[in-house]
C-alpha cells in the first residue's frame, strides 16, 4: 500500500508532500494513498558513518548474527537508518539486504600491523602483505576497505604510523585498484599526515591533523568523520597507560584537548565532516544524536551543516539517495524544527525505513 506525508521537507525548507511506493519515493500524487504524517520536519533518515557492528561491548568479536542485528537496531530506532560499518571481524553479509535493518556500507576487517592492534579484531600482516590483505578485505566489504594508519609502538612508548610511508600509500592505491574507497584509523600526527597525501578517502578520528594538512584535505575532498564521543573516552585510556607508557599517556591528553578546535578549523576549510559515533567496543549503539550535539556545541558546526553531515549529505557520500524523485523511502520526522534546537532529533515522532513504518 502506498503512503503519503506532507510536511517541511529538509533540505528544501518548503512545506511538500510525498509518497512512498514501496521502497521509493515520488512527488506524484498516488490515490487512495494512506497518510502517515501531516505536519511537522521531514528530514531523510540519519547515518552513522563510523560504527562497528561486528565488535561487542568491551571490545571483543560478536558471535552471531542476531547480535549483529540487536546493535543495528538501536541504531535504526533512533532514527539512524543507514550505516557505515568501519571494520568488522565478523562477516554478517545477510543483512545487506535485510527489510528490518538500516542500509548498509560496510569494510571488510581493518588492516593492521602485527601485534599493535585490538586482539582479535584486525587482519595483521607485515608490510609486504599489506596490499594483497587490502585486495582481500576490499572482495570481504562492500565498497570500503579500513586500514589502521597509527597505533601505540610500546618500544617507543607512542603513537606510531602502522608501517613506512610507501608501504601506507600502496595500501590505499591497492584499494583504489580494487575498486573500493579507503578509510584510516589514525590519531597520530604523523599517521594522518601520510594517509592524506596517500589519497585515503576519509580520516576517522583526525585527531593529529595540522592545520596545513586540514587545507591539503579541503583541496582534495578528503572527508573527515570526528568520532568525538570516542575522542572524549580518551582520558580513560591515559589513565590506564600512565603507569608504563607516561609519554603516549600525555599525547592522548593533548590530542583529546585540542580536538573541537581541529574539527572547527577542518569544518571553517570546507572540509567534508559526516557524522560517526564509534559505536561498537566502548561506545554504544544508537548515539548519533549526541554526535551531532557535540558537533554542533563544541566544533562550532551550525545545526543546519550538522543536520547534511547526518542526514542528506552523509547520505548521499555513502551512496544512499535521499528524498528525491525516485530515491529511498528512509525518513525521520521531528514535531518541531531540529534547526532552531538540535535536541530535536533525540526524538523522532516517525521513522520510516525502507518503506516500512517502523514508528
Amino acid at each position: 500500500m502506498a503512503m503519503h506525508l506532507r510536511g517541511v521537507v529538509l533540505p528544501d525548507d518548503e512545506v511538500r508532500d510525498l509518497w512512498l511506493i514501496g521502497d521509493r519515493v515520488t512527488f506524484e500524487p498516488v490515490p487512495g494513498a494512506e497518510t502517515i504524517s501531516d505536519g511537522g520536519y521531514v528530514l531523510p533518515g540519519l547515518i552513522d558513518a563510523h560504527c562497528h557492528l561486528g565488535i561487542a561491548r568491551g571490545g571483543r568479536p560478536i558471535e552471531s548474527l542476531e547480535q549483529a542485528r540487536t546493535l543495528a537496531r538501536a541504531d535504526r530506532d533512533a532514527g539512524v537508518l543507514a550505516l557505515r560499518d568501519a571494520g568488522s571481524p565478523y562477516p554478517y553479509p545477510q543483512l545487506d539486504d535485510d527489510p528490518e535493518m538500516p542500509r548498509l556500507a560496510r569494510a571488510g576487517r581493518h588492516i593492521a600491523p602485527p601485534k599493535r592492534y585490538l586482539r582479535d579484531i584486525g587482519v595483521e600482516v607485515p608490510a609486504a602483505d599489506v596490499t594483497a590483505a587490502v585486495t582481500a578485505q576490499a572482495a570481504a566489504g562492500n565498497g570500503w576497505v579500513k586500514i589502521v594508519g597509527d597505533w601505540i609502538e610500546r618500544d617507543a612508548g607512542d603513537l606510531a604510523p602502522a608501517w613506512d610511508a610507501d608501504t601506507m600509500t600502496a595500501a590505499v592505491a591497492a584499494a583504489h585498484t580494487a575498486g573500493v574507497r579507503a578509510a584510516v584509523h589514525t590519531f597520530s600526527e604523523a599517521g594522518v599526515e601520510i594517509m592524506v597525501r596517500a589519497g585515503v578517502d576519509s580520516v576517522e578520528h583526525g585527531t593529529g591533523l595540522s592545520l596545513d594538512l586540514i587545507d591539503e584535505m579541503a583541496r582534495r575532498g578528503t572527508a573527515l568523520v570526528p568520532t568525538m564521543i570516542n575522542i572524549a573516552t580518551f582520558g580513560g585510556i591515559a589513565a590506564q597507560a600512565e603507569a608504563k607508557f607516561p609519554g603516549y599517556a600525555a599525547h592522548m591528553l593533548a590530542l583529546r584537548d585540542r580536538f573541537p578546535e581541529v574539527v572547527r578549523a577542518a569544518y571553517e576549510a570546507g572540509v567534508p565532516i559526516y557524522v560517526g559515533t564509534d559505536a561498537g567496543g566502548g561506545i554504544d549503539h544508537g548515539l548519533a544524536a549526541d554526535e551531532m550535539l557535540l558537533l554542533h556545541e563544541q566544533a562550532g558546526m551550525s545545526a543546519v551543516d550538522v543536520l547534511a553531515a547526518a542526514s542528506w549529505r552523509g547520505r548521499e557520500w555513502l551512496g544512499f539517495p535521499g528524498l528525491v524523485e525516485g530515491g529511498l523511502a528512509d525518513l525521520v520526522v521531528y514535531d518541531q524544527d531540529p534547526r532552531a534546537d538540535l535536541r530535536v532529533v533525540r526524538a523522532p515522532s516517525r521513522i520510516v525505513l525502507k518503506g516500512r513504518v517502523l514508528r
